[in-house]
């Protein structure tokens, strides 16, 4: 493998053939030759909201998180929680720095910091991640079931779920009326 996508989003195309996919959009947060994990960005979960997840994990409240939803962040791990943040707010040895802007903390404390004053100036929470063994990326790449571009801040952390796909097909210039599942054949 030749090229790092840590930081890069990865955008579903219609043929990628997993249903649990389909119109994803997927926020890389380690790619090496052994494995790649993402948190997809636009599935949130229904009937569960941050507030309602704090208070059963018992983190006080101390600001308003009140509109804050819960992602899915993938089939991998979903019991296990993944804050994606901005760069202010750092677990010396739990965060992973994705790129200059974003991280990715895994830890209690971190829950703690984005139900404070001391919280970061953006953060989503997700449950569970998107894994790929060794190759397994490259092969679907190479399959043309993602599309690859750089993040902005509101595909990560906006709440307009239903229009990320779009407004990430939209950040390539691709129109998705003109999107095909089945590539043609020369």
């Amino acid at each position: 493998m030749d090229v790092d996508l840590t930081g890069k989003v990865l955008i579903a195309l219609p043929g990628i053939g997993d249903p649990r996919f389909a119109r994803s959009v997927i926020l890389l947060c380690a790619h090496s030759p052994e494995f790649a994990m993402g948190i997809v960005l636009n599935n949130p979960m229904v009937g569960l909201k941050l507030p309602q997840l704090l208070e059963q994990l018992d983190v006080p409240v101390e600001i308003d998180v009140s509109d804050s939803y819960v992602l899915d962040g993938g089939p991998v791990s979903s019991d296990r929680g993944f804050v994606l943040h901005t760069e202010d707010v750092m677990s010396e040895g739990a965060t992973l720095e994705v790129n200059e802007d974003l991280c990715m903390t895994a830890t209690r404390d971190i829950l703690h910091a984005i139900a404070s004053e001391a919280a970061p100036r953006r953060s989503v929470l997700a449950l569970g991640y998107s894994g790929w063994g060794a190759g397994q990326l490259e092969y679907e790449l190479a399959e043309n079931a993602w599309l690859v571009a750089d993040p902005d801040p509101e595909l990560v952390f906006g709440e307009d779920h239903e229009e990320k796909w779009h407004n990430a097909l939209s950040s390539l210039g691709v129109d998705t009326g003109r999107l095909q599942v089945d590539p043609g054949r020369a």
